[in-house]
């Protein structure tokens, strides 16, 4: 089976950077059923990338059967983001997963019977799981085993785009790898420890180079972690003096944060037409975006799109995007977007809320926004407007309630502290332009002296002004 090549369009000026961005995406997406083989070697074009198919298993700990199930369906969809094809799902009831193996002994038979019937490469587990159960799961199963941890961190690397983003999800790659080192299998032999035969010593026949390739590879990723720390820590000097412009410009900032896949990239094109990537996919996008916009009293605010957030979201990655998090622990305002048509919005709440206390950013005010209303069901809405009356109910797609959302923004804004009354003169127009950006203007008039003015500004601005105060 042969894909026909066609030509990139080039004259399509109408197109965002973002959908460029997910133009790129989907022409490198793997074809399902189709071999990897080449029938003809010299026909390179054509050659395509077979889906992964992969088998899911979940622990099922606390909680009802919903909570497991719908834990279980956002791995599936996290599967799918990454490029994998689902073929079968399994929950195993436990108090506590099996120390040895995750699922426990009777689990895994089942676990090998699945495998073999339905032709799986892959077993992916919910949950973050020891280099031990690692091993003995791949060594029962006699396939590859990967985590939920593993399978987030792919997927942050195959959208991570600008320098910063790429370095942040390797460093959190490398610090998941580290633990997990292992030989090449059971024929390398290990390195003894001395020369006798005792308890610390393999003796004669047992050295060998497995051990060695693996304490060499250790120094390497720690070497490699030790720059990639360095870089991204000079690049979170270059975004907090960024940042600290625009806190010195008086601007207020406000910051998008909520649950991956809840439209928050939407939100903000819908509110600024910023242009970024839109997709119906988990992580869509890693990159903060900031975009100035304007209230309608004319006070000017920035957004900031921010990194999505899961359950369970690896402490690797919180880690290594804290440079990044910090942008909404420096916020005015938090917008929390929430998807209204998600079978638990609640869980999605606390789940952010949770990643939002760990950088610091819980004492910040919150605007909760439930959006994708269109697809939600009345019921659900009716249930929502109860639980969190105070919540702003819009539709990045259709538009609805988005003039709502934004005035709500604007309400919450801080305002500025002083009150005075000035008179500006007409050669200071950049005076007059920086109350009007960074204040707020109650009345205006033109004078023969110059512009009155009374405004409502910073303690900052008003030092400025009181030369002019009438």
């Amino acid at each position: 089976m042969r894909n026909t090549y066609q030509a990139p369009v080039l004259d399509e000026p109408d197109l965002t950077t973002g959908e460029l961005e997910l133009e790129e995406r989907h022409s490198l997406r793997r074809v399902a059923g189709l071999s990897t083989e080449l029938t003809d070697i010299t026909e390179v074009e054509y050659r395509q990338l077979r889906l992964e198919r992969v088998v899911l298993v979940g622990v099922w700990t606390e909680g009802s059967v919903a909570d497991a199930e719908n834990s279980l369906t956002e791995l599936a969809a996290l599967a799918e983001t990454a490029g994998s094809q689902v073929l079968e799902g399994l929950i195993q009831r436990r108090k506590q997963p099996d120390a040895a193996t995750f699922i426990g002994r009777g689990k895994v038979d089942e676990l090998r019977d699945v495998v073999l019937s339905t032709g799986a490469d892959t077993v992916i587990c919910d949950g973050e799981l020891s280099p031990s159960q690692l091993r003995n799961l791949e060594q029962q199963v006699k396939i590859k085993v990967v985590d939920r941890t593993a399978l987030i961190l792919d997927i942050f690397a195959q959208h991570a785009k600008s320098r910063e983003g790429k370095a942040q999800v390797e460093l959190a790659q490398l610090q998941y790898l580290l633990p997990r080192l292992r030989g090449w299998g059971d024929s390398l032999s290990r390195q003894g420890g001395g020369a006798g035969g005792g308890a610390g010593g393999g003796g004669v026949g047992t050295r060998g180079p497995g051990e060695t390739k693996l304490e060499t590879d250790r120094r390497r990723i720690n070497t490699r972690i030790a720059k990639l720390r360095r870089e991204i820590k000079a690049m979170k000097t270059v975004r907090e003096t960024k940042r600290s412009r625009r806190s010195a410009s008086g601007v207020p900032a406000v910051a998008i944060a909520g649950y991956t896949n809840a439209g928050k990239s939407s939100l903000l094109n819908r509110l600024t037409q910023a242009g970024v990537l839109v997709e119906d996919a988990l992580f869509a996008t890693l990159d903060p975006t900031t975009r100035r916009t304007a209230a309608e009293d004319g006070r000017v605010f920035t957004l900031s799109d921010t990194v999505g957030f899961v359950r369970h979201l690896p402490h690797q990655i919180v880690e290594a995007f804290r440079s990044t998090l910090e942008e909404v622990a420096q916020a005015d305002l938090v917008v929390h977007v929430v998807d209204g048509a998600h079978p638990d919005p609640e869980g999605q709440v606390s789940a952010v809320r949770e990643v939002l206390s760990e950088v610091g950013a819980d004492r910040i005010p919150e605007l909760l926004a439930v959006n994708k209303v269109d697809a939600a069901d009345e019921e659900t809405i009716l249930r929502l407007k109860r639980t969190w009356p105070d919540a702003v109910f819009v539709s990045a797609r259709s538009g609805a309630g988005i003039d709502e959302l934004h005035a709500a923004i604007a309400e919450r804004l801080p305002r500025p502290a002083v009150d005075m009354m000035v008179l500006v003169p007409y050669d200071r127009g950049d005076l007059v332009a920086r109350v009007h950006r960074s204040g707020q203007v109650l009345q205006s008039r033109h004078l023969d002296d110059g512009t009155e003015l009374r405004v409502r500004v910073s303690e900052e601005i008003a030092a400025e002004l009181e030369a002019f105060r009438l």
